[in-house]
């Protein structure tokens, strides 16, 4: 009996969307194994730090100065480099 969904990008194309193995990965990342957390989705991985740091900057007040760095980490040009990169990562993994 499967409890999760199957990817349905997978199952119509054959091609892993950039989502791919990040139930695993985080099943794996609870259990303390980063390294096969890695080895299922590494960009889910590497993203883990900017999640946090965006999450705190949610919850913590923030100067005049903590506005500028949130602005150029989460700002429209952030957007569309982590558009890129997930586009690239997601060519990468079906090369």
């Amino acid at each position: 009996m499967h409890l999760f969904p199957k990817c349905p990008f997978l199952f119509f194309t054959g091609l892993q969307c950039p989502g791919c193995g990040s139930q695993r990965a985080v099943h794996h990342l609870l259990n303390a194994e980063v390294k096969e957390a890695f080895s299922l989705n590494p960009l889910l991985v590497i993203s883990i730090p900017y999640i946090i740091i965006g999450y705190l900057f949610e919850i913590l007040p923030l100067g005049e100065k903590g506005l500028r760095i949130r602005k150029t980490l989460y700002g429209t040009r952030a957007i569309l480099v982590i558009l890129i990169i997930v586009i690239g990562f997601a060519v990468w993994r079906n090369l």
